[in-house]
């Protein structure tokens, strides 16, 4: 079979992946030979889809701003698949207001979730690896809104970004372990994510529900919105051995809409 198994043996921890970009990565991942635990802070939603991705699949609770959860669930998954060899920083929040109306909490629990949550679950994570000694992938989630600003969306902008700047460093410090730390920078993705978005940009912007999402559908170049399978690919690639001298680096995987 073409491509079969090149996770074969691998275990994944795949934050937030009870739905969405994570339970695409988590089938694929499964497709490709790997176990992967389905970590969410919504256990029930987590458990259903570990059920519905089959025996290859567990599922674990994960509040990646408490950190005693970040070292209960890693403790928990290692555990259950015996290893952690690869890691997706996969969970988020998004956020939205004009620069006059941003409000301290929602700046706390942005930040505490997108930022900290990555940082800390990659630290975890990461001890475990080391100690281990057999190296690892670690995968964060960035987004072309960390590349550049946007007006109505510097708290989830700067997350990104900060993102991106930590691949960057933790890859510096983690490569000599055999640890590769990498990102993926989606463009616009659609699903339950994106009606959140597009109803907050609805408020701001006077735009009918569902205008935001059709206008910037229609601006990427490849001539429509991101689906999760779109970003596979790539999440399977940077967990083989194909990318093992992969160092540091963001990957664009938007339809055209960014280039570096």
């Amino acid at each position: 079979m073409h491509n079969a198994g090149r996770l074969s043996g691998k275990t994944a921890l795949i934050t937030g992946s009870a739905r969405g970009i994570g339970t695409a990565f988590a089938k694929a991942y499964v497709l490709e030979g790997a176990r992967v635990c389905i970590a969410d802070i919504n256990l029930d939603a987590a458990r259903a889809t570990a059920k519905s991705i089959g025996e290859n699949a567990i599922a674990v609770h994960l509040d990646v701003t408490k950190q005693d959860s970040i070292d209960a669930a890693v403790a928990e998954t290692i555990e259950k698949l015996g290893a952690i060899d690869i890691l997706i920083n996969n969970a988020a929040l998004f956020t939205a207001a004009p620069i006059a109306e941003i409000k301290r909490e929602d700046y706390d629990q942005v930040f505490a979730v997108n930022f900290a949550g990555s940082l800390f679950t990659l630290q975890a994570v990461a001890k475990h690896m080391i100690e281990r000694g057999q190296g690892g992938k670690i995968i964060n989630m960035a987004s072309q809104a960390g590349r550049r600003g946007e007006g109505l969306v510097a708290v989830y902008c700067a997350t990104k970004a900060a993102i991106i700047s930590l691949t960057q460093s933790a890859g510096m410090d983690l490569i000599k372990y055999g640890i590769n730390v990498n990102a993926i920078s989606p463009g616009v993705v659609g699903g339950e994510h994106w009606d959140g978005v597009d109803a907050l940009f609805a408020q701001y912007e006077n735009k009918a529900p569902g205008q935001k999402k059709k206008e910037v559908g229609e601006g990427v170049p490849f001539g429509r919105m991101g689906v999760a399978e779109d970003l596979t690919g790539m999440a399977v690639f940077l967990a083989t051995d194909d990318a093992k001298y992969i160092v540091s680096q963001t990957y664009n995987v938007d339809g055209g809409q960014w280039m570096s």
